[in-house]
């Protein structure tokens, strides 16, 4: 249909178009009657079939509305339509039959203008009715616009309302959370304070159990050198003065007496390592470097080659035996699970602290997996910290581990008084030596 959908149609419109329509198909008639050419007849045959459309929309869009009043007239319209189309159709009938004079004496006689009259003022009705209830639309939306702008107010007025108790409400919610914030700050703080004093206890603690094994290391070293020692040095001397009567009195037990003296001497070599492990003597008479390089030589000369990179430091005795005790579990540790082919110990000063490292090629581990039950690096992290240090660990599968502590350096100090120690351990050497060739001859 050409004038698309009747729900979207406008009547005005609509109407205007069939008075159009109209008139346009009175002027084609006239200009075929003036020409004879057909082409003028072509805006009256299209008005015919458009006229007809616009008036059955027209009827449907009132039918829809329930105008019954405005339909009437669609019908009277549609009467006075017909009858005009049908005096325009003679018209041409008759110039079409030969008789052209008659048919404009007939058009210029003014036949027909009544019905166009009377079809413009249908037309003239119906779009002032249509007028009229748009205004009253109008007047209906117009209400609606102030009664919504009424209702848009009162609704600003009650947000505005809402708003300001949200804003309210959210200044007692922020204070309230302020309250809370600083009450648990408050608790955190007191919490922190807490965990530094046990942590600082722990610490103490963990100094204190270790001053009390390694005391009990020097106790015990002390007592195996003095009454042990002393009990296998009798006795080897005690063999050593049997010995020539033996052979020649009884040749046949030379061969216990060697074992025997053998024995001996496994048992004063295992007394003197027993010893060192316990507390080394060479750390109290000869300082940290050289201790670390006997300690490091007879770990390459048991197991695997180790390079050493020493400098001169200067720490706290307590720090002295700390980093001892590092570089020995490192080792201990290394010989039973690290399957390295060689291992690097470095001490070095590095501005105000001691960089202690030790290094392998070993199979290394995963951090993040690491045994619990393996209370080895536990106690190095506690004995560093205790001398105010930091232990670092690195090692990954297959790339080797490296353990590292930093220590504070301290001031150079006096050379320990440390002789008489010194001068007994060299008695006691002097003794077992003498021991020693008293056998061997």
């Amino acid at each position: 249909r050409r004038f698309g959908s009747p729900r979207k149609r406008l009547f005005a419109p609509e109407l205007m178009r069939v008075l159009r329509r109209t008139t346009d198909a009175e002027s084609g008639q006239r200009g075929y009657l003036l020409t004879g050419r057909s082409e003028y007849l072509a805006p009256y045959r299209d008005a015919s079939v458009d006229i007809a459309d616009a008036l059955r929309t027209l009827d449907d869009l009132y039918r829809r509305r329930g105008d019954t009043a405005s339909r009437e007239r669609v019908k009277i319209l549609s009467a006075d339509l017909a009858t005009k189309f049908s005096e325009l159709r003679e018209v041409i009938a008759m110039a079409d039959a030969g008789r052209p004079q008659t048919a404009r004496e007939l058009v210029l006689s003014g036949i027909g203008r009544d019905r166009m009259d009377s079809i413009r003022l249908h037309v003239d009705a119906l779009i002032a009715a249509e007028t009229r209830r748009i205004e009253g639309g109008l007047i209906n939306v117009t209400d609606t616009l102030l009664l919504s702008r009424v209702g848009i107010a009162a609704m600003t007025v009650i947000s505005l309302l809402v708003l300001g108790m949200f804003l309210r409400q959210g200044r007692q919610l922020n204070a309230e959370r302020r309250e809370q914030q600083a009450l648990m700050q408050a608790e955190r703080d007191r919490l922190e304070g807490e965990v530094l004093a046990r942590t600082a206890e722990l610490t103490e603690l963990a100094r204190h159990l270790e001053t009390a094994r390694e005391d009990e290391r020097a106790r015990l070293a002390r007592d195996l050198h003095d009454e042990l020692g002393a009990l296998l040095t009798t006795a080897k001397l005690d063999v050593a003065r049997m010995r020539p009567k033996l052979q020649q009195a009884l040749p046949d037990l030379m061969p216990r007496v060697v074992h025997l003296i053998e024995v001996l001497n496994a048992g004063i070599a295992l007394k003197r390592r027993i010893i060192e492990d316990l507390r080394p003597s060479t750390l109290d008479n000869l300082g940290l470097l050289p201790a670390l390089e006997v300690l490091c030589s007879e770990f390459a000369d048991r197991l695997v080659p180790v390079h050493t990179h020493f400098e001169p430091v200067t720490l706290a005795p307590s720090a002295d035996l700390t980093v001892f005790r590092l570089v020995q579990e490192s080792l201990n540790n290394i010989a039973k699970h690290a399957q390295a082919s060689e291992v690097h110990v470095t001490v070095a000063p590095q501005g105000d602290v001691a960089v202690i490292s030790v290094q392998d090629n070993g199979r290394g581990f995963n951090l993040r997996q690491t045994d619990a039950g393996r209370h080895g690096l536990v106690g190095m992290r506690y004995r560093i910290e205790a001398e105010h240090g930091q232990l670092s660990l690195r090692s990954e599968p297959g790339q080797g581990t490296t353990l590292s502590a930093r220590l504070p350096l301290q001031p150079a100090r006096q050379p320990r008084g440390e002789a008489l120690a010194a001068e007994a351990e060299a008695d006691a050497s002097a003794a077992a030596s003498t021991a020693a060739s008293g056998l061997g001859a």
